[in-house]
């Protein structure tokens, strides 16, 4: 890893030439990209009525989806390029302009996932946003975009994956934010539109469950943590899993006793797995927060945000925006620091994964989906101890994406209880933020 010049941000620029392209391909790219078989949609007709309202200049709105996988995208994709289009022919409505929809994203996201994104999301209409810190060159343009856009505007209020089909992680609050700020831009304009939300659930299923593909990962994973191999003949699958977690939890907690002199209580066979792990994550949020000397506040996703930001702040440095002038001796210190912040920050990556897993989840109901989802956290940490970057998931049976169009929330009507002090403000986003996450919370089947 070395120092690099400060991100710089993508401006949104669609180009219909690329858009059309996308909507031509979506199908094949899905296929061979994802292991959705097929996509279905209920209420279909919510988003050609609010596309027909918006297109007429009689409404903004802001879809907000669930964001339990990296599949998302493409889903929300086909929704778009597909399902809308073709109910909307069913119902006899004609559009006036394409069905597309500005979408933001994280700045992150190309770092990772290639320079090829770099060039395509701007084209697609998206806006990216550094989440650790007050971005404000992406909020603007992200309002400039709800407000003012040739398309409605999509957004992940969860902020991230959390790699469960049925819990929501909790929201962030910039989504109902930005929802206000729109109201507010428009009354400026002199402008009378209303504002919703759209809730849109997202939940995949399998065609086929896995449990081929489940025991084998779960027998790779017990090879890795040194368990002695069985069979599901021998012991049930929900006592090997829960096995698992111990055996990892056992070895994650030595590792931050003995090589970071940190204080965990020592194993207790009675002690609920949750407390464990909660206090494992804040364990090695610690670790990395006393690099950065940062001060653990808000809860673990809140911590995490930071640290990703204090770390990108040590690789993409404000200070080195001429970094060729920089002597060979200047330089290597840099790339010193860049790759101290890169390792650290594994304590954090290693968190991520986890913050949305419960020890009850897969026993409350324990499907296929629920133990995959399981399974494939577990595997992704234990890659990212290996070193290794997770990527080709080793879990690749065929599933359906069922999508949910929930009822609007109109921004507009709560702007009077809006307005007035910052206290109000503040109130009334945390409500709006509540009454999207039941809203998101109900569409789980």
């Amino acid at each position: 890893m070395q120092a690099q010049p400060p991100l710089n941000f993508l401006p949104p620029r669609v180009d219909p030439v690329v858009v059309e392209a996308l909507r031509c391909v979506l199908p094949t790219w899905m296929r061979l990209r994802t292991n959705v078989a097929s996509v279905e949609a209920l209420h279909a007709e919510r988003l050609v009525e609010l596309y027909q309202r918006f297109q007429a200049g009689q409404l903004r709105f802001m879809m907000a989806f669930r964001h339990p996988s990296g599949n998302d995208p493409f889903t929300m994709g086909y929704l778009l390029a597909r399902i809308v289009p073709e109910t909307a022919k069913r119902l006899g409505v004609k559009f006036s302009a394409p069905i597309h929809s500005h979408f933001i994203y994280d700045r992150g996201i190309p770092l990772w996932a290639g320079k090829w994104v770099e060039w395509l999301y701007p084209r697609l209409g998206g806006t990216p946003i550094q989440r650790g810190k007050l971005d404000r060159l992406g909020l603007r343009s992200a309002r400039d975009l709800f407000a003012n856009g040739h398309f409605p505007i999509m957004a992940a209020p969860e902020g991230a994956t959390n790699g469960h089909n049925e819990r929501v992680s909790p929201l962030e609050p910039g989504v109902a934010q930005m929802g206000f700020w729109c109201v507010e831009d428009l009354q400026k304009a002199g402008r009378s539109e209303p504002v919703v939300i759209v809730p849109i659930g997202i939940q995949y299923s399998f065609v086929n469950a896995p449990w081929p593909e489940i025991q084998s990962l779960l027998a790779h994973l017990e090879a890795d943590l040194g368990i002695e191999p069985t069979s599901a003949a021998d012991e049930e699958l929900y006592a090997r899993l829960t096995r698992l977690g111990v055996r990892l939890l056992d070895l994650m907690e030595d590792f931050y006793r003995r090589s970071y002199h940190l204080k965990l209580p020592e194993p207790d066979p009675t002690q609920d797995l949750n407390c464990r792990l909660h206090a494992l994550m804040d364990t090695a949020l610690q670790v990395a927060e006393q690099y950065f000397g940062l001060q653990a506040r808000g809860n673990f996703i809140d911590r995490c945000r930071r640290l990703e930001q204090a770390a990108w702040d040590c690789i993409y440095r404000e200070d080195l925006k001429q970094i060729t002038e920089l002597s060979a001796i200047e330089r290597s210190l840099a790339d010193r620091i860049a790759e101290e912040a890169n390792l650290r920050i594994w304590h954090m990556r290693l968190v991520e994964s986890f913050v949305a897993v419960t020890g009850q989840y897969v026993r409350e109901k324990p499907t296929a989906e629920r133990f995959a989802e399981t399974l494939l956290l577990t595997w992704e940490t234990i890659e990212r101890i290996k070193g290794h970057n997770p990527s080709e998931r080793p879990i690749r049976s065929k599933q359906v994406a069922h999508l949910t169009i929930g009822e609007p929330i109109s921004v507009s009507d709560r702007w009077t209880a809006y307005q007035g002090n910052r206290r109000n403000a503040k109130q009334e986003v945390e409500r709006l933020t509540q009454d999207l996450q039941a809203a998101l919370e109900g569409m789980i089947a």
